[in-house]
């Protein structure tokens, strides 16, 4: 799951930085917008059939690749069922 949310964010942010450094922060980075991010939270609940409401998540959230993954982690997500 962890690579197909890199490839995920990858076609979204249309570079692979966000697989060499998972601590790029991404909006000061200028590699996503607001409407990135709304696509990014969509790309993720269609490809792992999580719900996520963007009310619910902060910018700190969504910061950087690994920040993400963290998120997503403690939002009960076992990366081990998506292989």
């Amino acid at each position: 799951m962890k690579e197909k949310l890199l490839d995920i964010l990858e076609e979204i942010c249309e570079t692979d930085m966000v697989k060499k450094d998972g601590n790029i922060d991404l909006v000061e980075s200028h590699l996503i917008d607001s409407f990135g991010f709304i696509e990014l939270l969509a790309a993720i609940e269609e490809e792992f059939g999580i719900e996520l409401a963007p009310t619910e998540i902060t910018r700190e959230d969504v910061a950087t690749p690994n920040k993400i993954i963290e998120y997503l982690t403690k939002r009960g997500c076992q990366w081990r069922d998506f292989f």
